[in-house]
């Protein structure tokens, strides 16, 4: 700068870049100084919540793989029940024959505590790796028999599929849509085509075994088959069970296999009448 004598002012512009060299070196000193202890701690923290939500995430990660693997696994292996089998003949509370004879037109009724007459089946299947025994039943049976000389000489046993249940919601509505589709095909039979002798029926509230020749109708398809049923004269009243060993594909079912559960091709059709002459 030039003053008003014409010198130059050396000792102004001395002392300014002075003080630009000071602050300089002063800015410099800020950026190349230490850290303190306490931010290398709050760093060295916020470093350490970051790898532990990193393990977190991963944990997690982990538990929910094995969740949708071992989980429904473990439902299967150890919360997975079956079925208590279809019902048969129970003498508890069986009576002596109130008469011998027993010709004439029989009736089914519903029955009793001890003897209530169900229809239904009984299929295994694999649910989510476990092997399990499912039985659907229905109250809603009817029909009857009829008896000369001691023989049965004809009848038919009719079954309301649309009311035949599980313990699952869901697998009765499978039942009930693509598996019987019970709205096309609202029953099932079973009858009679040859005599059955039934001249050896006990009359002190005992059991015999018989063996009826009949045709099952499932779906609309017919097909012959032999059933060995259990026969029971108590009161005024006769009770007979059976099991029919069924191939599904005989009669046009498809056995679903949906993933998580697996249906055999095979089962049984089962049931237990009461009778009232």
């Amino acid at each position: 700068m030039v003053t008003a004598s014409g010198r130059s002012d050396d000792h102004s512009s001395s002392g300014s870049n002075s003080s630009e060299h000071f602050d300089t070196d002063k800015s410099l000193s800020k950026l190349t100084a230490p850290r303190t202890p306490t931010g290398l701690k709050v760093q060295l923290a916020l470093s350490g919540m970051t790898k532990k939500w990193w393990i977190v995430g991963a944990v997690v990660v982990v538990l929910v793989a094995l969740g949708l693997t071992v989980g429904p696994w473990a439902y299967g292996k150890f919360f997975a029940e079956s079925d208590a089998p279809a019902a048969t003949v129970s003498t508890s509370g069986a009576q002596a024959a109130s008469t011998d004879d027993i010709d004439g037109t029989w009736t089914i009724v519903p029955g009793d505590a001890s003897n209530t007459t169900a229809a239904g089946y009984t299929v295994a299947e694999v649910l989510n790796g476990a092997d399990v025994t499912v039985v659907g039943s229905t109250a809603d049976v009817s029909g009857e028999v009829t008896i000369a000389d001691d023989s049965l000489t004809a009848g038919q046993v009719s079954v309301q599929t649309g009311t035949i249940t599980t313990d699952s919601d869901r697998r009765d509505s499978q039942f009930r849509g693509n598996i019987f589709d019970t709205a096309t095909y609202p029953t099932a039979t079973f009858t009679f085509d040859s005599p059955v002798d039934l001249s050896s029926l006990p009359k002190d509230g005992t059991t015999t075994t018989v063996t009826a020749e009949g045709t099952l109708t499932l779906k609309d398809q017919s097909k012959p088959v032999s059933v060995e049923m259990e026969v029971l004269q108590s009161g005024d009243s006769l009770i007979a069970s059976g099991s029919i060993p069924t191939t599904w594909a005989d009669y046009g079912i498809e056995p679903p296999s949906l993933g998580f559960v697996t249906v055999q091709g095979s089962g049984s059709v089962d049931f237990l009448i009461n009778l009232n002459s």
